[in-house]
C-alpha cells in the first residue's frame, strides 16, 4: 500500500488530509514538526511527503533542504497558506516535486499526488541496473541507490517541462530493449550530444531522462522542450530568451530554456520540426557554447548538454532542405534507437501488469485477473501508437471490464478502434513518418495513385 507522510503543525489539517487519503486506500502517517519529520524518515520508508512550509520551529523549507542532504529520493509536495512569488516557487521546485496553496481543492490535491506517485513509479532504481525494471525504493543512506531527489513541473502548456534527476523505470527484458539499455548506460557518463530516434509514443523522453539521471549532470536541471508545440515565430525566444523591447509585447527581459538548463541537460524533442533559423542558432550553441538573446547583442556563455529526439527521416529532411546537414551530424555523434512496441512484444505482459498496478493503486481499485487468452490477444495486437496506445487500452479495460478480463472483453474494448481499417491506418502513419510529414505524404499519394 502506498505510504504518505503529512508534515503540518496544524492538527486539523493533518486530520482532514489523513481522512481524505485513507478513503483512497493510502496508508498515512502524520507529524507536527520538521524535526519529527526528519526523525521518522530515518526509521520508515514513505512513497510521498506532504510538507507545510510555514511551521513553528523548523520551517518546511529548512526541512526540504535537510531531506535533500539526507538523499531522500521520493517526491515532496510543499503546502502553504500564503501566496508565494514566482521566484520563491522556482526555488521550491528545484528540490520539491510540486507546490500547492491552501486552501486547496481536494480533487486538485489528489491529482497532484497521483502525478507525483506516477513519477515515483517511473522513478528511482538500483544504480547497478539503472534502466531495467524492478522497483526498488531508495532509502536514506543506501549507497547502492541512485540519488534522484525529483522535481518535475510543466512550465508552458505542453511544450516545456523542467525536471531534476528523475530516473524513469523503463520496463523490459527483450533483446531490443536490452540493446537500448546498454547504449543508454554507455552514453550517459559523458558530455556528448545524443540523438534519440524512434516512433511516437515509444518512450524517447524517458530515454533522455535516463541519460540525464545517470550522467554527471544529474543534480542539475533537466529541461524538456517539445519543438513541435512551440510556434516557429516564438521558438528562438523560448530557447534563448529575449530582451525587453525586442518585439511587440516583449515588456521585460526573459531567460530562455538553454539558460534554465545551465549546468544540466536540455532535451529538444521533435527537433526535426524546428525552423531553419532556430537550427542555425542551436548549431552555434553546440559549436561555441554561447547564446544570444533575441534582440540582444551580448554573448552569454552556457554549459548545457544537448539531447535531441525525432521520429523523422533526417536524410529525407536534409534532401528537402528542411534540416541542416551540419546540425544533423553535430547532434548525431551518439545515437540511440528506441524500438517500437511491435519490435519488443515480449515486454508487453510486463508493461500491462505495470500499468494495471499503477492505475488500480491510484484509484483504490482491486487489480483484475487477466486470463491467459486475453493476455495473448493483447500481445498480438498491432501497436501503431506504441506504449501510449497500450496505456489507453489498459485504462479502458480497468474502467469497463470486470474483476476478470477475458479475450471477449479485449475484443469488445478494441471494437471502437475499427480494426477492419487498422492496416490502412498503420500504412498511412508509416508513410507520414517515412516522408517526414502529412503534406509530403499527400503529395506522394497524389503523384503515385492518380
Amino acid at each position: 500500500m502506498t505510504k504518505i507522510l503529512i508534515v503540518d503543525d496544524n492538527r486539523s489539517i493533518r486530520d482532514i488530509l489523513s481522512e481524505i487519503l485513507e478513503t483512497r486506500n493510502y496508508s498515512v502517517r502524520t507529524v507536527g514538526t520538521g524535526r519529527a519529520c526528519l526523525e521518522i524518515v530515518t526509521q520508515e520508508d514513505f512513497d510521498l511527503i506532504l510538507l507545510d512550509i510555514k511551521m513553528q520551529g523548523m520551517d518546511g523549507l529548512e526541512v526540504l533542504r535537510e531531506l535533500k542532504l539526507l538523499g531522500l529520493t521520493i517526491p515532496i509536495i510543499m503546502m502553504s497558506a500564503h501566496e508565494r512569488s514566482e521566484a520563491d516557487k522556482e526555488v521550491i521546485l528545484r528540490d520539491a516535486f510540486n507546490y500547492i496553496k491552501k486552501p486547496y481543492n481536494t480533487n486538485h490535491m489528489l491529482e497532484m499526488i497521483a502525478e507525483a506517485l506516477e513519477h515515483e513509479s517511473l522513478g528511482s532504481s538500483d544504480i547497478k541496473t539503472p534502466i531495467l525494471a524492478g522497483p526498488k525504493k531508495s532509502k536514506i543512506g543506501d549507497s547502492s541507490t541512485y540519488n534522484s531527489v525529483g522535481a518535475s513541473k510543466k512550465v508552458t502548456s505542453s511544450s516545456v517541462a523542467i525536471a531534476k534527476s528523475i530516473t524513469p523505470k523503463m520496463i523490459g527484458n527483450s533483446s531490443q530493449f536490452m540493446k537500448m539499455r546498454e547504449r543508454i548506460v554507455k552514453a550517459a557518463p559523458n558530455n556528448f550530444e545524443v540523438l534519440i530516434y524512434g516512433p511516437n509514443g515509444a518512450g524517447k523522453e524517458q530515454v533522455a531522462h535516463s541519460i540525464h539521471a545517470l550522467s554527471l549532470r544529474s543534480k542539475k536541471r533537466f529541461v524538456a522542450v517539445n519543438c513541435s508545440a512551440i510556434p516557429s515565430e516564438l521558438i528562438e525566444s523560448e530557447l534563448f530568451g529575449h530582451m525587453k523591447g525586442a518585439f511587440t509585447g516583449a515588456d521585460k527581459e526573459t531567460v530562455g530554456w538553454f539558460q534554465q538548463a545551465e549546468g544540466g541537460t536540455i532535451f529538444l524533442d521533435e527537433i526535426g520540426d524546428m525552423s531553419l533559423s532556430a537550427q542555425a542558432k542551436v548549431l552555434r550553441v553546440l559549436q561555441e557554447k554561447k547564446i544570444t538573446k533575441v534582440g540582444g547583442k551580448k554573448d552569454l556563455k552556457i554549459d548545457v548538454r544537448v539531447l535531441a529526439a525525432s521520429n523523422k527521416n533526417f536524410p529525407e529532411l536534409i534532401q528537402a532542405k528542411a534540416f541542416r546537414e551540419d546540425l544533423y551530424h553535430r547532434i548525431s555523434g551518439l545515437t540511440i534507437k528506441v524500438p517500437s512496441l511491435n519490435e519488443r512484444r515480449a515486454d508487453i505482459p510486463a508493461l500491462i501488469h505495470h500499468f494495471v498496478n499503477l492505475y488500480t493503486q491510484q484509484n483504490g481499485w482491486t487489480p483484475p485477473k487477466i486470463e491467459k487468452e486475453a493476455m495473448d490477444a493483447l500481445q498480438q495486437l498491432n501497436y501503431s501508437g506504441n506504449i501510449r496506445q497500450l496505456q489507453n487500452i489498459v485504462k479502458r479495460m480497468l474502467v469497463f471490464c470486470g474483476s476478470v478480463i477475458s479475450v471477449t472483453d479485449v475484443n469488445e474494448e478494441l471494437a471502437p478502434m475499427d480494426l477492419s481499417r487498422q492496416k490502412e491506418v498503420i500504412e498511412l502513419q508509416n508513410l507520414i513518418q517515412r516522408l517526414g510529414g502529412v503534406e509530403a505524404a499527400i503529395n506522394y499519394i497524389q503523384e503515385n495513385f492518380k
